[in-house]
């Protein structure tokens, strides 16, 4: 879930000789019959899908949840386990080490074998999500490390449902979304499996087991006697293919967009991928899929990606008479947008965006680190309560991850976290849901801050105080969100003065949001000053939201 740096437009594509390269390549065995795309009025190319728009559902709910889990969670050590324990040195790779032996002898095929997901309850945990305010779920159904969690036609050695937990886990997370009446989305990560896994092809350089390879070019022979015996790892990890240059140096996320040298993914591992796609899009009918790719997977070396958009938005009016689906991308140009929704991967807009977009995070590491929790390392509660109602104000949804443990399970502290999130919700929801931007979005000191809009630009900003107010409308109503709790109990909001081009009206009545108590204020040159009610105790004092009624 790293990001790179943006490639632009089809000027990325690589010479013919690449191409020639890709399209020769055929590093699997069973012949490919491409599943076709539903017809329908959406083509794939970039001009036809630009006539997408948002539906009101996704724009509605605002706030979703997230299970970013699958068995790199295993070892809880942290995201992008399944590459950095080839990194000879590297903190994974000594806890590999430790835990479990050396990648030669011990690969992450075989940490996919120790995987059980013995305590998973995908019931509870969306009925606790649901419960804590969210109105859309979403579920990993591959990372880059290939294996798909579901019951995969294309990857049908490789999946959950063969090794490790032997369930399918994306049909029991769409079974317990739907059941507590919850659109449904999964998260699709694997295209970058070919030179995400290329450490793999690696060896230590020293020590006891220097030049000894790692298991990334094990081939379906190799596995004679052992418990992977009849299985071709390479269906896996994908490495029947030379190394990137630069790949063993650390230069991956340089090549993130198929260029800088990556050496060419072959056809057929980019039609396996658009094969798996669509058949996890016609098994498990998602209203949401996410691409943790910029644009879309494999753009711009190849049209995969828009074969599977345009299929999606099809097969959604096909069957629901409209188009109800969601697709989501990252590092999107103007044009794109408008093809589907930008995702800010762990960042912020800095404005009222045209269009609705999305920013994904994560209380944690992506995949569960059990460092992060003894080290008392996640957000809390208000850093989502803020960056929540920040985002809302700027035509924005939050999708927010809760790192699920190797068992399945989450720990206490973060259940605490999502409790308190709940806790809020229950009785400010109300400027959260179904509301849409203002004429500005706040004002306050923290918005001076000014981030990029390409992502991880979590923190850089600076820090909310009670003068940072957030609007959003819903009707006639205008919501005004304090990022905390004014020492006196009053509230001061500049762009609420009584001359004010934002809201030239009469304020007629202004009530707190949770107890819909009415509330005194005075309405001067320099600004609408509300006393805020005696606070209580037991009150969450996050974000604090009153109602402005003309």
């Amino acid at each position: 879930m790293k990001r790179r740096t943006l490639i632009k437009g089809m000027a990325a594509t690589l010479p013919s000789l690449w191409l020639s390269r890709a399209l020769g390549n055929n590093f699997f065995e069973e012949p490919f019959t491409g599943e076709p795309i539903a017809k329908g009025p959406f083509k794939p190319t970039w001009e036809s899908l630009q006539h997408y728009k948002t539906p009101e559902w996704f724009r509605d709910a605002k706030f979703g949840m997230w299970a970013h889990w699958g068995p790199q969670c295993e070892p809880e050590a942290g995201d992008w386990y399944a590459r950095n324990m080839y990194g000879e040195g590297s903190g994974q790779y000594k806890i590999h080490l430790e835990k479990y032996g050396h990648p030669s002898k011990f690969g992450f095929k075989d940490v996919i074998n120790e995987w059980k997901a013995e305590n998973w309850d995908p019931e509870e945990l969306v009925s606790l999500y649901k419960n804590a305010g969210a109105q859309y779920f979403m579920a990993m159904a591959n990372h880059h490390d290939n294996f798909d969690l579901y019951d995969s036609k294309y990857q049908k050695h490789w999946n959950a449902t063969k090794i490790g937990p032997k369930k399918d886990l994306i049909g029991g997370w769409a079974k317990a979304a739907r059941n507590n009446g919850l659109p449904f989305g999964v998260s699709v990560h694997a295209s970058h499996a070919w030179i995400w896994y290329e450490l793999a092809q690696g060896a230590d350089k020293t020590g006891q087991f220097a030049g000894i390879p790692y298991d990334g070019k094990l081939t379906k022979a190799d596995g004679k006697g052992k418990w992977w015996e009849g299985l071709d790892p390479q269906e896996l990890y994908a490495q029947n293919h030379p190394l990137s240059p630069g790949q063993l140096k650390g230069n991956f996320t340089e090549q993130w967009d198929w260029g800088n040298g990556v050496y060419p993914p072959g056809k057929a591992y980019i039609e396996k991928f658009y094969n798996r796609t669509i058949d996890l899009i016609n098994k498990y009918d998602p209203d949401v899929v996410y691409f943790d790719d910029d644009q879309l997977p494999f753009w711009p070396v190849s049209d995969a990606g828009l074969r599977i958009a345009a299929h999606l938005y099809n097969k959604s009016i096909k069957e629901q008479g409209e188009l109800r689906a969601v697709l989501n991308g990252k590092m999107l140009n103007e044009d794109q947008r408008k093809a589907m929704v930008w995702d800010i991967e762990r960042g912020q807009a800095n404005d009222i965006q045209p269009l609705p977009w999305q920013t994904d995070t994560c209380i944690g590491g992506w995949h569960y680190a059990r460092g992060i929790y003894e080290h008392n390392g996640y957000k809390t509660a208000k850093t989502v309560i803020q960056s929540l109602v920040d985002i809302v104000s700027k035509n924005g949804n939050l999708m927010l991850n809760i790192p699920v443990r190797g068992d399945g399970s989450i720990d206490e502290k973060e259940r605490k976290i999502v409790e308190e999130i709940g806790a809020w919700m229950k009785v400010n929801s109300e400027s959260i849901y179904g509301t849409r931007p203002w004429k500005i979005f706040g004002e306050g000191p923290a918005q001076e801050a000014k981030l990029s809009d390409k992502g991880f630009n979590e923190g850089k900003g600076k820090p909310f105080t009670h003068e940072d107010i957030r609007f959003n409308v819903k009707g006639d109503v205008l919501y005004a969100t304090a990022m905390g709790w004014p020492q006196d109990g009053k509230l001061a909001i500049k762009n609420l003065a009584i001359n004010s081009t934002h809201f030239p009206k009469e304020i007629q009545k202004v009530e707190w949001v949770p107890t819909r108590q009415s509330l005194t204020f005075e309405r001067t040159e320099k600004g609408l000053v509300v006393t805020l009610p005696a606070k209580n105790a037991d009150e969450l004092t996050h974000a604090n939201v009153i109602r402005i009624l003309s």
